[in-house]
């Protein structure tokens, strides 16, 4: 009879690569963005909407001991006048304030420890019946840069209507701050739209002048894949809305993360496998100045392959590696840009996105 010892049976353990510290304990929101400063203060921010527990609390805020937040920089700036979202000829619209966050979705520090906050706008609504999200009033999504020294808000950016749409969900974004790939010498943002109704692509803008584009609209490569059913901690995953059908992830694209010269994007849906890349310099031009712009943009997009399941959070280094959230995993991969492979970082069973 075979005797099976622990020397010769192989097992998962779950865990790989550098140990996992524990930094901060959430206990009221589920925090969707993180960034922190170069001083170490840490930021969060939390989509929101008329969930039961949580309609008075904040979108944007600070960690301020272990377990705790405040809102940030205030609880003015977090409140809306007229509320989070109305209802104009029985129609749903989210709040167009400018003057204060709605729904805060994703965060980033650029080198010079500005926060810049993206606010999709779109709060969700009837949260404990059939949840939606009303559509987008101009003014109400925005960007805002905010300086830490003085906790205020420097600039804040709309978009017009054609770059977005009622439907449209900013997800995520990026910056290029190069002084020479504008002619203000400001800087670029990247923003990804991931709506689950609307047109997946990119929002590009021009910090220096605020005019903003899109591009890569509806292109293959920001599309969600058809009936995608992924497994989270050993589970197929379908998703289950009150008031809705069963069925499977709707979003389409959502991580992005610049080369370490800017001159690449690599982005990929939530829902797909492949990752995908495209040279920024079919972006930064602006489709309303150069009929040939989108073309360029749609024909230049490169497929890099699979590299071994959905990922969501991207995120980069100063070595130029690109790191991947793989929530079906429990874990974060790099892509290595010199072996054109993904590869192993760490893996942890707490790492649950």
């Amino acid at each position: 009879m075979y005797n099976a010892t622990a020397s010769n049976v192989r097992a998962d353990t779950g865990t790989f690569g550098p140990p996992v510290d524990e930094v901060h304990y959430y206990y009221d929101q589920w925090p969707i963005g993180l960034a922190i400063s170069r001083q170490g203060r840490i930021f969060a921010c939390y989509t929101r909407g008329d969930y039961v527990a949580f309609t008075e609390t904040y979108t944007l805020g600070e960690v301020s001991n272990e377990t705790a937040e405040v809102p940030y920089p205030n609880l003015e700036l977090n409140t809306p006048s007229g509320g989070l979202w109305t209802v104009v000829d029985g129609t749903a619209s989210g709040s167009n304030s400018q003057d204060a966050f709605i729904s805060v979705q994703a965060l980033f520090i650029t080198p010079d420890d500005t926060l810049w906050v993206l606010d999709t706008g779109r709060p969700t609504i009837n949260a404990t019946t059939a949840p939606n999200m009303p559509y987008a009033a101009p003014g109400g999504p925005k960007l805002c840069s905010i300086n830490l020294t003085n906790n205020s808000v420097t600039r804040t950016y709309t978009f017009p209507p054609d770059v977005h749409f009622p439907d449209s969900y900013m997800n995520d974004l990026r910056f290029d701050m190069r002084p020479n790939i504008t002619d203000s010498g400001q800087g670029i943002a990247y923003i990804v739209d991931s709506s689950d109704e609307g047109r997946n692509g990119f929002i590009i803008l021009d910090l220096g002048t605020g005019q903003s584009w899109r591009h890569l609209n509806q292109h293959p490569s920001t599309l969600r894949t058809f009936e995608d059913v992924p497994s989270y901690q050993g589970i197929p995953f379908y998703q289950r809305t009150m008031g809705q059908p069963l069925r499977s992830l709707q979003e389409g694209a959502d991580g992005a993360e610049l080369s370490l010269d800017g001159s690449v994007l690599f982005y990929s849906p939530l829902t797909s496998d492949y990752l995908y890349s495209i040279e920024t310099q079919y972006l930064r031009v602006d489709p309303n100045t150069d009929n040939l712009a989108a073309r360029r943009a749609n024909v230049n997009v490169k497929n890099i392959g699979q590299r071994g399941g959905n990922a969501n959070g991207f995120a980069g280094d100063s070595n130029g590696a690109v790191y991947m959230l793989m929530p079906e995993h429990n874990a974060i991969y790099n892509f290595n840009t010199t072996t054109l492979q993904a590869e192993p970082f760490v893996r942890d069973p707490r790492y649950i996105s």
